[in-house]
């Protein structure tokens, strides 16, 4: 499944990173730990997170993620969205909880 097929069935926001929007995910990886996050997600795997500073383009990029799923309604700030315009990475927004969006998307990446 593309990262635009995913913003598409779930309604997400693009807040940046257009460019990357046709990388396909190959997997999903939950966490706000920057470290966790660096120790265990793999190339072309969504990041979900609450974070929403600009480290979290840093960890996206030195990992090549395929996207980052900020939750809970929040966005990114400026710096992040600034970086953010620079990278293909693309930063995603949800309303909903990381719990409710990683079943979402494990459900969906099932059946691709």
């Amino acid at each position: 499944m593309k990262v635009d097929d995913l913003v598409k069935e779930l309604d997400l926001k693009v807040f940046c990173g257009k460019n990357g929007l046709q990388e396909e995910i190959t997997g999903g990886y939950t966490s706000d730990l920057l470290s966790d996050v660096m120790g265990h997600i793999e190339e072309g795997m969504i990041w979900i997170t609450m974070q929403t500073h600009q480290n979290i383009l840093a960890v996206a990029t030195l990992k090549d993620v395929a996207a980052v799923l900020i939750v809970n309604g929040a966005s990114p700030d400026e710096e992040t969205l600034k970086k953010g315009e620079g990278e293909n990475i693309p930063v995603l927004g949800t309303s909903y909880a990381s719990f409710e969006i990683t079943g979402k998307i494990y459900q969906l990446l099932q059946k691709a």
